[in-house]
């Protein structure tokens, strides 16, 4: 009865990282500028994060011993395009070694483009708030997809774009630091139309290279949004409104190519599906009592406060399947657990949540395969499976990693499983 499996997980489970968060190496981008203007809250500098750029070899092999067999990684524009129009040859044999090598250790890899990071030409030249930059991306992205050949057949075009408009041109804690709600609806709408676009010229390029098994996405960060209080209309309404300005206008726009109010089409792009899987980044549910995000009392929380809601997670899924009924790719999905005293638990009741749900979930990826550098947090938040000592660079497998190569190994989690790596566990309120 010990070995009898009391959650199935039908969905290949996968590992997630960005290049800015686990490379180093001191690449000029908008995050070591921020690293510089003093703007990381524990003084963490990216230029070290997991020196990734040193550790590779280790850290694909750590992650096949863990029985990983597919990987979310991101591309360092910086790295590969230093300077508009000229591309860093030694970069791009890295990158080729890398996957390369993931491929010889049996990990299939999602690359992601674009992840928060820009490089500084880029981001002087106004970035993703100056349409006129939507052809400068896609150059990048058609050398990468060129570079890349057969070694990676699936992608994430752009990661967040909500997250990454909010947080840099409305709240002003990522760079580059501006407080505009027109901005930051500015960057969506510029970001989307890279999507679509990118979606297609991905596609054509992989025909006209003979190559099959293309799959294209984009990352989606989409939460629950609830009214505080049930029966209070304003607070109903607010949390209509937040959700609808935060993430479902984006989503029709780049799963759909429909642009709505307040989204603009910057890019002659036809209505139709442009993505071949949802790619859903889940985290937390707030609770809205104003256009302002929130949160209620007495709920379990993370690390960063974040509230724990692992029902949210097939909600937030049902919603974009709803939109378009392709396969399910949960992109990101994990908790800041610095003591990792429930991140077992975490798990155990998201994967479960999907499971239960009768989604076509193909993909799990958990965020983080390491600990890294947390963005504006920098080493002061740990969201990784693998314990990282940012002085030493020593990986060492946490209790969850352990747990989660036992669920990739039978394929599902067991009473036995659940007595020694869940049932200890409990959620902080």
């Amino acid at each position: 009865m010990d070995d009898a499996k009391i959650v199935e997980v039908g969905m290949v489970l996968g590992v997630a990282s960005s290049a800015t968060q686990v490379e180093g190496g001191g690449v000029p981008h908008t995050w070591s500028d921020w690293f510089d203007r003093g703007r990381v809250r524990d003084g963490a500098d990216p230029a070290v994060a997991n020196e990734h750029f040193c550790r590779w070899r280790d850290d694909i092999d750590l992650m096949a011993e863990m029985g990983v067999g597919a990987y979310r990684l991101g591309i360092e524009w910086a790295r590969l395009e230093p300077e508009k129009g000229r591309y860093d040859g030694a970069a791009a044999a890295w990158y080729l070694g890398l996957l390369g090598y993931m491929r010889e250790r049996g990990i299939a890899p999602l690359v992601t483009l674009h992840h928060f990071t820009n490089p500084l030409w880029f981001e002087a030249d106004g970035g993703f708030a100056n349409y006129a930059n939507i052809p400068v991306f896609l150059g990048f992205v058609e050398y990468a997809v060129r570079l890349f050949g057969d070694l990676a057949a699936e992608y994430v075009t752009v990661n967040e774009p909500n997250v990454f408009a909010v947080q840099g041109y409305h709240a002003g804690v990522f760079p580059p630091g501006l407080r505009s709600m027109r901005a930051a609806l500015r960057v969506q709408s510029v970001m989307a139309s890279c999507h679509v676009l990118a979606y297609d010229l991905i596609h054509r390029l992989r025909k006209e290279a003979g190559f099959t098994g293309t799959r294209v996405g984009f990352a989606h960060h989409a939460r629950v949004f609830r009214p505080l209080s049930g029966g209070n209309l304003w607070h109903r309404f607010c949390a209509r409104f937040v959700k609808y300005f935060f993430q479902g206008a984006l989503a029709r726009a780049c799963l759909l190519g429909d642009f709505r109010f307040p989204l603009k089409r910057f890019a002659s792009v036809k209505r139709g599906p442009k993505a071949d899987f949802i790619g859903l980044n889940y985290y937390t549910r707030s609770s809205v009592s104003s256009f302002a995000d929130g949160m209620a009392g007495g709920v379990p929380a993370n690390d960063l406060g974040w509230e724990i809601f692992p029902p949210g997670i097939a909600e937030c899924a049902g919603d974009l399947y709803a939109l378009l009924p392709v396969p399910i790719y949960v992109t990101e999905n994990g908790t800041c657990d610095n003591g990792d005293l429930f991140r077992c638990r975490y798990i155990h009741d998201h994967l479960k949540a999907l499971s239960e749900s009768r989604l076509p979930v193909q993909r799990y990826y958990h965020w983080s395969f390491t600990d890294n550098f947390e963005w504006c947090e920098g080493e002061s938040a740990r969201f990784g499976l693998v314990h990282v000592d940012f002085r030493t660079q020593k990986r060492t497998v946490k209790k969850s990693g352990r747990f989660y190569s036992a669920i990739i190994a039978a394929g599902g989690i067991t009473a036995r499983m659940f007595s020694e790596f869940v049932e200890p566990e409990v959620y902080r309120t």
